[in-house]
């Protein structure tokens, strides 16, 4: 039998995931016009509500903000007392509010009609104070509280979490933001750690561990060692990257003789290698299973740098 906390817990998200269909499935022209009302704008976006709300308000704005959109939160009670004075007349507004009677919020909506600021509703009355009054009114489908009670804001605010999520995402897309753009914003963390160019985090010359294809694997493990990469990258005489010779590629081919071959025959040739302007996700990508070293090259495969599993790990996004 199953455990009844685990049943309300699964009941809780299947009510939620019910809100989140009829969400996608009631989304109209007026998300269209909402898009097109906060992409036009040459201010920011100013979110507010009331309790819940406000803490979806809250956000929706660090979503937007971080997808190139300038967004904060204004509180409702405060913009009463004189926070009016942070929202301009280039701005658009939205205003979250479930029953869409929330009397926090008449202040801003009033003041938003006074000064002609474009007003963006989300509420679930159709008829309510600030569907009437709003520019546009986004309007979450009547669904049942997750809450045994029907009165906790659950079903509703996670709604209003999605249908914020595809207003950012969609003015994202409107506007083109971009990896590089994403970047900028997110200069910390892991995040900001995955979108740094390989070209930031590369081994360069002299450092390289490089030998000319004509040479024995003798000098090849010399390389290999006083570059302690555990990898030696061997070029062509046009200084081309031919192949690369590893800790696994010493395995495969051990034998008595092996120090008297050449390199070439051990290698492993047309490694796999990056650009230096790729993201380091990239290489994240392409450093799966038992690679360990990612050659930089330019578009002529000449080597630029080199790429250790180590450097990942001090980036700390491995």
């Amino acid at each position: 039998m199953k455990d009844p906390t685990l049943s309300v817990g699964v009941d809780v998200i299947e009510q939620e995931a019910k809100g989140l269909l009829a969400l996608k499935e009631s989304l109209d022209e007026s998300f269209v016009h909402a898009v097109d009302l906060m992409s036009a704008s040459e201010g920011r976006v100013i979110v507010t509500g009331m309790g819940k709300s406000g803490h979806v308000s809250n956000k929706i704005v660090a979503t937007l903000a971080s997808t190139g959109t300038p967004a904060f939160f204004v509180h409702p009670s405060e913009a009463s007392h004189g926070d009016l004075g942070m929202i301009s007349k280039n701005d658009v507004i939205i205003a979250l509010s479930n029953s869409g009677e929330t009397k926090e919020l008449s202040d801003i909506i009033f003041f938003a009609k006074r000064h002609g600021i474009p007003l963006i509703g989300i509420t679930q009355k159709k008829g309510s104070t600030l569907a009437e009054l709003a520019t546009i009114a986004l309007l979450i489908p009547p669904m049942p509280e997750a809450c045994p009670n029907g009165l906790a804001p659950t079903t509703s605010s996670t709604m209003m979490l999605a249908l914020g999520d595809a207003l950012a995402v969609a003015l994202l897309k409107r506007k083109a933001f971009s990896k590089e753009d994403f970047k900028a914003l997110h200069p910390g963390g892991q995040l900001g750690a995955r979108l740094k160019r390989v070209t930031d985090v590369m081994h360069k010359p002299p450092h390289l561990p490089l030998i000319d294809e004509g040479c024995t694997m003798e000098e090849a493990l010399l390389v290999m060692t006083s570059k302690s990469f555990g990898c030696v990258g061997v070029v062509t005489k046009d200084n081309k990257l031919a192949g690369i010779v590893t800790d696994g590629d010493l395995r495969r081919h051990m034998s008595p003789n092996i120090l008297r071959e050449k390199v070439t025959s051990v290698m492993t040739a047309n490694p796999k290698t990056i650009l230096p302007n790729a993201l380091i996700e990239e290489a994240l990508h392409k450093m799966t299973g038992t690679i360990t070293c990612l050659f930089v090259v330019n578009h002529k495969t000449e080597p630029l740098g080199l790429l250790h599993i180590h450097d990942l790990l001090r980036l700390d996004i491995v």
